[in-house]
């Protein structure tokens, strides 16, 4: 029996990324060591990804991801198989709230577009064998926006940003073709560089924009990747702040932004951080149309393993519905609970416990 995408996003779902257990991550050590070949790391992947695919629906939840087990960042593997885009190891890494990330980036080498042999296409036809339409099987990618963030950009390809927006445009309609054609119907756009222009401490393309233009560009961009899709792919964005080792990189609410991209942006949900005083209010909630895009509420941390008050959860939902209408929200984590190889600082059955009891509340809530 498949799963009808109608409820997509669903009213409890979750942001993508899962904790990665031992083996996995002992695999890919001996595999960068030359001890295990491709083929059997690859094997170990799989049989972990089967096994977590039965334990969130196990758990309850009617949309199930690989929990990124192919991946080491949630966006450099995907971002680094465009044309014109590699990865390399910087002097430096991120700054986080007090910790500095592993030394990873991206950077443009040439005109950009979209590989039709890019890895994550055949990850997901293999995922979506294990799922057997037992779930709704979710794909989640960068966003378009992420690359222009600071430092990717070549000046000397891409003297005009316009130009730049342009291809990255059509590499992203190119991608979302090519994973409709292999399947995919349910699609999330992970975003930590809009939720930053709605930060005072974030600071694009060294200032050489404004906010304003800025935000604009970022609304064209994923309006014009969203021009034309299929009109049973399900697409979804999820606007971050951060998440690494349980810190995050910056704070600010998405007021700023909300009057252009949550009121224009033609998605049909977003995934919206809400886990602790740096999220603000839910005051910005007000510019999404009423009947517009559902609002994925990530009331519940994926930071740490407390488990959150239920009635808390459940005041903190009624609070935001004087601003969206309450069918129009959803429950989920505030992001994934390991957006890099590295994971947060909770233990793998709190994960399946926070999974759990978003379940749960959900039920209660919307009488599911």
């Amino acid at each position: 029996m498949s799963i009808t995408l109608t409820k997509a996003p669903f009213k409890a779902d979750h942001v993508g990324s899962l904790l990665r257990p031992e083996s996995l991550k002992t695999a890919r050590k001996e595999y960068k060591e030359g001890k295990i070949t491709l083929e059997q790391l690859r094997e170990i992947e799989t049989n972990e990804i089967k096994r977590v695919v039965d334990k969130q629906i196990e758990v309850g939840l009617e949309v199930v991801t690989d929990g990124e087990f192919r991946r080491t960042w949630w966006h450099f593997d995907f971002l680094e198989h465009l044309t014109g885009i590699e990865g390399f190891v910087p002097e430096t890494g991120l700054q986080f709230n007090g910790v500095e990330t592993e030394k990873y980036y991206v950077r443009n080498i040439g005109k950009v577009s979209f590989d039709p042999s890019h890895p994550f296409i055949n990850d997901f036809t293999v995922f979506n064998e294990i799922v057997g339409g037992r779930a709704a099987a979710k794909q989640t990618i960068p966003s378009p926006n992420q690359l222009f963030t600071n430092g990717i950009r070549n000046e000397e390809i891409y003297p005009d940003i316009e130009d730049y927006a342009k291809d990255i445009i059509k590499t992203y309609q190119d991608a979302i073709k090519a994973f409709y054609d292999h399947g995919v119907r349910y699609l999330q756009l992970d975003d930590v560089y809009i939720a930053g222009l709605s930060s005072q401490e974030v600071t694009y393309q060294d200032g050489k924009y404004s906010r304003e233009y800025l935000t604009d560009l970022a609304l064209r961009v994923i309006n014009g990747v969203l021009e034309g899709k299929p009109e049973d792919l399900v697409v979804t964005t999820h606007l971050c702040r951060g998440n690494y080792q349980s810190t995050y990189r910056f704070g600010g609410s998405y007021e700023l932004i909300a009057p252009t991209l949550l009121a224009k942006e033609k998605v049909d949900g977003f995934f919206l951080e809400y886990d602790d005083h740096r999220s603000g209010d839910f005051e910005p909630l007000k510019h999404i149309p009423n009947g517009g895009a559902q609002v994925v509420l990530g009331v519940v941390t994926s930071k740490h393993g407390e488990l959150e008050d239920k009635d808390v959860i459940k005041s903190r939902i009624k609070e935001a519905a004087q601003y969206v209408p309450h069918e129009q929200l959803c429950l989920s984590p505030q992001c994934g609970f390991a957006s890099t190889h590295h994971g947060n600082k909770l233990t793998e059955e709190q994960q399946w416990e926070k999974l759990r009891f978003i379940v749960n509340v959900s039920k209660e809530l919307w009488n599911e």
